[in-house]
């Protein structure tokens, strides 16, 4: 589903315009949605809508797929001749773009956070501190290789000469971190922070909502253009109940 979204970024599209009405039904998200199904349908591997990223790495190093858009992390995988069998033969470069590449590259993490009712606040700080230290980059360099290190972690990671030799995706990597704009991903202007998402509390149920839509269409379940009118309706419905407009 993230992908889905920086594809209507890309095609000039939004998740919702200044006045936080969703534009699901706008012509970029048709354009997006219906060149996203051709694509898959035509040229992708079968049972796609039940594809994630687990399941693509395993088709990816198998060698089965020809092109794979997704998180920086998967670049350190599929060069690992360990688990990939085609690590010699992959290339890196940004994701393709159409009407504008605002928003072509999506922007996430995964964060390490301490509980507010833990008792042991100051040791898990202490632990945070050190799983994203630049000693623990050196430790996990020392004992698995620079190809092993956590990326998309530390600047300072990419200015390592060990870490550019070993990891070749180094350089399309960090572009592609240092290019996402999470406060100005869209073509038109937006009224929400956020390239691939909304970080409003909302976007939890209209992502759900649209996703299953997507899939629906993608699995041919349903056209695009009345996966799009659900997903609209669904997402109007929260933005009402929750009082961004009438």
């Amino acid at each position: 589903m993230a992908f889905f979204a920086t594809l209507a970024n890309t095609h000039g599209g939004q998740w919702f315009d200044m006045k936080w009405q969703p534009q699901l039904e706008s012509k970029p998200w048709k354009d997006a949605i219906n060149f996203y199904v051709d694509l898959l349908k035509n040229y992708g591997p079968p049972g796609s809508s039940a594809n994630s990223f687990n399941e693509i790495l395993a088709l990816y190093n198998e060698g089965k797929c020809g092109m794979w858009i997704d998180a920086t992390i998967a670049a350190s995988f599929i060069t690992d001749p360990k688990q990939s069998k085609v690590a010699d033969k992959v290339a890196f470069a940004q994701a393709p773009t159409a009407v504008t590449p605002k928003g072509a590259n999506w922007l996430w993490a995964w964060a390490l956070a301490i509980p507010a009712g833990t008792k042991n606040a100051d040791a898990a700080q202490k632990f945070i501190s050190w799983a994203t230290s630049k000693d623990y980059i050196q430790l996990v360099a020392k004992t698995n290789g620079w190809g092993s290190v956590p990326t998309g972690t530390r600047k300072s990671t990419y200015a390592s000469a060990d870490f550019q030799k070993a990891a070749k995706f180094a350089a399309a990597e960090k572009l592609a971190i240092d290019t996402a704009n999470p406060s100005d991903s869209t073509l038109p202007k937006s009224p929400y922070v956020g390239v691939q998402f909304a970080a409003i509390p909302e976007f939890q149920a209209i992502g759900v909502a649209v996703g299953q839509q997507m899939s629906a269409a993608l699995a041919g379940k349903t056209s695009v253009d009345d996966a799009l009118k659900a997903s609209q309706v669904a997402a109007d419905r929260e933005m009402k109940k929750a009082g961004y407009y009438k």
